[in-house]
This record gives C-alpha cells, sequence and structure tokens, in this order.
C-alpha cells in the first residue's frame, strides 16, 4: 500500500511540474547567453576565437542571431553539431520556419507541425501535439530548444524562475511592480537591477499578450 501511494505521489509530482514549466529544461545543452567562455571551449571544443566572438555576441535574443556569428567560423554541418551542446531557444509562437530549422534533425515537416498547433499556451500542450507525430524521447529533445513567453503579469513564482539564469531575487521583483501595463513600465522597473544586455535577455521570455 505504501509503495503505491508513494509511486502515486511521485508520478503526480512528476506531471505538476512540468506543467508548471513554460521554459524547456536543456540541462544536456548550454543556453548560449549563460555559458562561460571555459565551459563553451571544453563542452564544444572550440577555440578560443570562436568562444570569445559567442561571447561578445551576447545577448541572443533568438536563434537566428546566434547562427549569424558561428556562420562567420563554422560550416552548416558544424553548426549542426554544436547546436546539440549550445542553443538559444526559440519562441515557439513566434519562431520564423528559418529559426526552427536550426533545431538539429529538424525535418520539414515537424517544423510544420511546430507552426500548426500555434498559439502554444503551455509545455504540456506542445507536448500533446507532437507526441501524435514523435515518440516520447523525441518531444523531450525537442523541448528542449523551445519555449513558451510567460505573461508579465500572471505568471507564477515558479513559472518565472524556468527562465534560463532567473533568480528568487528577480522573480520577487517581477511579481513586485504588477500590473504591468506596457514593456516601457517593464525595462524601467527591471533596469533598476539588471544592465541593458540583460533587460534584453529576460524581455524576450516575456508578453503582456
Amino acid at each position: 500500500m505504501h509503495i503505491i501511494q508513494v509511486t502515486v505521489f511521485m508520478t503526480a509530482l512528476f506531471f505538476s511540474t512540468n506543467t508548471i514549466a513554460q521554459v524547456g529544461q536543456n540541462g544536456k545543452i548550454l543556453d548560449a547567453n549563460l555559458a562561460d567562455i571555459e565551459s563553451l571551449q571544453s563542452t564544444l571544443s572550440i577555440g578560443a576565437e570562436l568562444a570569445e566572438a559567442i561571447d561578445e555576441g551576447r545577448p541572443y535574443l533568438n536563434a537566428q542571431q546566434l547562427d549569424t556569428v558561428l556562420l562567420r567560423f563554422l560550416t552548416a554541418e558544424e553548426r549542426r553539431d554544436v547546436y546539440g551542446h549550445i542553443f538559444r531557444q526559440i519562441n515557439l509562437n513566434q519562431a520564423s520556419r528559418s529559426a526552427i530549422m536550426l533545431i538539429p534533425n529538424m525535418s520539414e515537416r515537424i517544423a510544420h507541425e511546430f507552426e500548426e498547433y500555434r498559439p502554444y499556451s503551455s509545455l504540456e500542450q506542445f507536448r500533446r501535439e507532437m507526441s501524435k507525430y514523435v515518440d516520447a524521447e523525441e518531444v523531450a529533445r525537442l523541448e528542449q530548444y523551445v519555449f513558451i513567453p510567460l505573461n508579465l503579469n500572471a505568471a507564477s513564482e515558479a513559472e518565472l524562475m524556468t527562465i534560463p539564469g532567473m533568480t528568487s531575487r528577480m522573480a520577487h521583483e517581477f511579481e513586485e511592480y504588477r500590473p504591468y501595463v506596457s514593456y516601457d513600465q517593464f525595462r524601467r522597473e527591471i533596469g533598476k537591477y539588471v544592465d541593458d544586455r540583460e533587460l534584453s535577455r529576460l524581455e524576450s521570455y516575456v508578453t503582456l499578450d
């Protein structure tokens, strides 16, 4: 009886945690905006020049901006390999077809399905729709590369904490200045705590819609 209860509890906890997330969890893939130069070099086996170029190009507000930097150093095949280790997650509701196709091993058919089910309101919706076409392992892999913008006025602290690099203090400040009526207000208030580059990066994960 106790074993059954524990199993039920852990299953419920798993689905509860996944429901909260709006940003794909990519523990095995470096965030192009957050990884330090040493991690870039050791994980990607790249030279100092490229690692420094990636660092200097930040913040990357979309995957194409990262691709533009890598294009100066790497072939298309080499970039596809790199994106298995480092990426700038794409906005599921806004990413262009070319951005979607930057995801390693993406096909035109699945890219079409990404677009077909817009707008996405949750990653649970994404999982449900994509599972019609690929197995659970592939859905989990694809999820690492995507996010759904969080509503500035409605997102819970747990949801805000799924933004890469988010801290408890910053999540508190996001909530502190609600309700937001404009992005200018968001920039003015959150700009008190971070520089312009970080402000732009954080803003790319949120929406007022």
